[in-house]
């Protein structure tokens, strides 16, 4: 399906995948059900995975097997499954080399001020979601989005730092950022992290993922973006904030059970 047609705010569209790429299997399983499940729902999906994961606590973690490694495997997720990607870039120096395998290139929570970095990305002419940073106020991501120039922008929520070693969501922040004109997206996975609350690594209640993305559906919103991986526990990256894959198809029969009554009131 074109980015563009998915995109087009017609229709509740859903960004998934694991948070790194750590395995052809692993990708592959997670695609193959996402298939599965767009056939079943007739939902707009977009495979989400990061080639690598320059944000991470402790140098110890694990960020990737590397840009090569990572892009080879999202070309033929594409070619296999014929979904359309999305992925990070940290530096500007990825962005062209990104552009060329995926259909939108994401701009991390942490980086989400970098200008250079986001004029670069939309310069390539994908779209690009900008992730709004932990530290930011929803009425900065106009400013931000405004950078791209292009207008192909989409803005995520992933919660606001309260305290430490905690995230808190602001609904409001969703009716905010759509006043703006792109499509909103609730990152209802890493709103739900809690930032180093493992020591070394960041922990996470994926317990809440399923109900708080019922609330950002019912609030509205464009898109849905949710981390998932076969066994969370022997993930990798931020096994302890991903959704189970098994209940992927539970989250999506809620949500868009909530969105049509939605739309019907």
């Amino acid at each position: 399906m074109n980015i563009d047609h998915i995109l087009d705010g017609g229709e509740l569209f859903f960004i998934a995948g694991p948070c790194v790429i750590e395995s052809e299997e692993v990708c592959f399983r997670v695609a193959d059900e996402l298939v599965r499940l767009a056939d079943r729902f007739g939902a707009r999906i977009i495979f989400k995975s990061s080639y690598t994961k320059a944000n991470r606590l402790s140098g110890e973690s694990f960020a990737g097997h590397g840009m090569e490694f990572g892009l080879n495997i999202l070309r033929q997720v594409k070619e296999k499954f014929g979904l359309p990607l999305l992925t990070d870039v940290h530096e500007t120096g990825e962005v062209l080399i990104a552009a060329e395998t995926v259909d939108i290139l994401q701009v991390p929570a942490f980086l989400s001020r970098q200008t250079e970095l986001v004029r670069q990305a939309a310069a390539t002419g994908k779209w690009i979601n900008i992730k709004k940073g932990q530290f930011l106020a929803p009425e900065d991501m106009d400013k931000i989005a405004s950078k791209a120039k292009s207008g192909k922008v989409i803005l995520t929520e992933r919660g606001s730092s309260f305290g430490y070693h905690n995230l808190v969501v602001d609904f409001r922040s969703l009716i905010i950022m759509r006043r703006f004109g792109y499509p909103v997206v609730f990152d209802a996975t890493h709103s739900l992290q809690l930032p180093g609350g493992g020591g070394s690594f960041s922990s996470g209640q994926p317990e809440f993922i399923i109900p708080f993305a019922r609330a950002a559906v019912a609030v509205g919103i464009n898109g849905l973006f949710v981390e998932t991986h076969p066994d969370p526990r022997q993930a990798l990256s931020d096994a302890a904030a991903m959704l189970p894959l098994d209940k992927l198809e539970t989250l999506m029969e809620e949500v868009l059970r909530v969105r049509e009554e939605a739309s019907e009131s």
